[in-house]
């Protein structure tokens, strides 16, 4: 992500709408998309999968509505891009 410096503000652990974000990279130029990323442990007491992880993740950035920050910087909801990582050891699930 340090790449990106040039193109994106990156943060994390930020508020956005009602809680905390884990990354967000807000592009410089508004035509570029945004990323908001939340990373999740799998738990085998509340999930059945990796996938169940990632859902859980993506519903998490909903739910919670992270987008909130970039859209009252004028990013265009549809410039927004949501994306849930799943993490269980040296496994890894993007969705």
């Amino acid at each position: 992500m340090v790449d990106l410096a040039d193109r994106y503000v990156v943060t994390s652990n930020q508020e956005s709408g009602f809680g905390r974000y884990d990354v967000m990279l807000e592009p410089k130029d508004k035509n570029d998309d945004a990323m908001i990323l939340e990373f999740k442990v799998f738990n085998p007491r509340r999930e059945t999968s990796l996938e169940d992880t990632v859902q859980s993740a993506l519903a998490q950035i909903e739910e919670k509505q992270y987008e909130a920050v970039l859209i009252a910087r004028g990013i265009p909801a549809e410039h927004i891009r949501r994306y849930g990582f799943a993490f269980e050891g040296k496994k890894v699930l993007i969705g």
